[in-house]
């Protein structure tokens, strides 16, 4: 159905890309010209500054919102058939866990909302669970639950049906460093066991270098993409060793670099990884 086991396949294709809201004099061009390539099984963060259409790209992927023009796949779909076809998951900065539900039936709910059968709900809200690493917790409520955990249970959530992409706006932003750099583990864990492709919003270069196979720096307003900056960072020693490597700092010097430029950088790396 999808590509998820192929690193060839194209996991989201933006094309020509531009988000304009309202009209005439007052008209605010959000987005212009993006042109973007994510395959299979890649962790790609968008940068940028504030106001720069991050997460307005972010919801025209996920189809909360359709592009003024250009058009976008997911996995060869349009967004819209991705979206009813449940081939992402999505995750914010707020959890948004409901708090009437306890910690499994809060995993289950995707699930349950498309007709799962009880057995299989609770079945794979156990294998969530652990993965994210909360099964001890399966039967407490939110208001029971730290920041960080309840981040988890959104992760374990957005990950119910099994998608090929994962869509995530700042999910760690509201969160203290520690709680922060232990979930960026957690995460580079879970997608290298899933393998699913990776859209990831962030104001914070570390987070984006830590995480990425590639990291994308946008514009201020008009968002376009200044450069893909490429991360070659060797993950087989252990996601935390990351931190202390010469290549981790070097890569965190050249987002900057490109982030804070006074001018835009030709667009580099875009459709290869």
């Amino acid at each position: 159905m999808n590509g998820v086991g192929d690193p060839t396949a194209v996991a989201v294709q933006v094309d020509g890309v531009g988000r304009v809201f309202g009209t005439g004099p007052a008209a605010v061009v959000a987005l212009e010209g993006i042109e973007l390539a994510v395959h299979a099984g890649e962790f790609v963060s968008l940068i940028g500054p504030s106001g720069c259409g991050k997460s307005t790209l972010l919801r025209l992927i996920a189809d909360l919102d359709r592009p003024t023009t250009g058009r976008i796949s997911v996995f060869g779909r349009g967004a819209e058939q991705a979206r009813l076809a449940h081939d992402y998951g999505i995750a914010f900065q707020q959890a948004g866990l409901l708090p009437w539900r306890t910690v499994r039936a809060n995993v289950e709910l995707p699930l349950a909302l498309h007709g799962t059968d009880k057995r299989a709900c609770r079945d794979r809200a156990e294998e969530l669970l652990a993965l994210v690493g909360l099964s001890d917790f399966a039967e407490h409520f939110p208001d029971q639950l730290s920041g960080g955990m309840q981040q988890r249970v959104a992760i374990g959530r957005a990950l119910a049906e099994r998608p090929s992409l994962l869509l995530m706006d700042e999910p760690f932003g509201a969160l203290d460093e520690m709680t922060r750099e232990r979930l960026q583990t957690e995460l580079v864990r879970i997608c290298v066991e899933t393998g699913a492709a990776v859209v990831f919003v962030t104001h914070s270069i570390p987070e984006a270098v830590y995480l990425s196979d590639r990291v994308v720096v946008m514009s201020p307003r008009p968002g376009r993409i200044r450069e893909v900056v490429d991360v070659a960072l060797d993950r087989r020693g252990g996601a935390e060793q990351l931190r202390e490597e010469d290549a981790y700092f070097d890569a965190v010097r050249r987002v900057r670099a490109v982030l804070h430029a006074g001018s835009p950088a030709p667009v580099r790396g875009v459709e290869t990884r």
